[in-house]
């Protein structure tokens, strides 16, 4: 019983334990770029004769995510290749901005987000398209949560996280490049 009663006992933990406990890293920067190339090459795939592809990052992260999508396609997809930049307020999304005005119509669109959480900026990042008739609207996220209030499904994940409600997911990046991702 004595070894029993030293395994319930509290252990010695440091506080960079507990930090690396409470912030979970899940992608270091060479998986990023791993996961970042994968994407693009299966994107490549399903877009393959399309004379063009547009990229819409949704900031902050997501327009990273996209110049890296539209950077390694450039090497594979043989049609054009434009990027537009989103902003929206990601708490109360009304008002939705594109770095340009672009006739969506007829246009296979990509919406690009570094992390897909609730679903809700994805699905507020649309509105813009509602006023179009785009051939086609596929999603994209290099991290996905399985936790989701929204019902987006997203076409192509880099990584799906299992992660309860409270827990967030934080994509680190430095001068537009993925340099991590962690949860918190």
């Amino acid at each position: 019983m004595r070894a029993r009663e030293h395994v319930y006992s509290a252990p010695f933990c440091s506080t960079a334990l507990i930090t690396l406990l409470l912030h979970r890293m899940i992608l270091s920067r060479e998986t990023a770029a791993r996961k970042l190339n994968r994407l693009a090459m299966e994107v490549a795939e399903r877009n393959l004769g399309n004379e063009e592809l547009i990229l819409i990052g949704i900031r902050e992260n997501g327009i990273h995510i996209a110049r890296a999508i539209a950077k390694h396609l450039g090497a594979v997809f043989t049609g054009r290749i434009k990027v537009i930049e989103l902003w929206l307020d990601k708490k109360h999304p009304r008002e939705i901005r594109l770095s340009e005005e672009t006739d969506f119509s007829g246009k296979h669109i990509l919406l690009v987000d570094d992390v897909a959480n609730s679903g809700r900026t994805m699905l507020y990042s649309l509105k813009p398209l509602l006023d179009h008739y785009p051939a086609r609207v596929e999603t994209l996220a290099l991290l996905e949560r399985t936790y989701k209030q929204y019902p987006i499904a997203v076409d192509y994940v880099g990584l799906s996280v299992s992660t309860a409600p409270e827990e967030h997911i934080i994509v680190e990046v430095e001068h537009g490049e993925v340099t991590g991702a962690r949860v918190v």
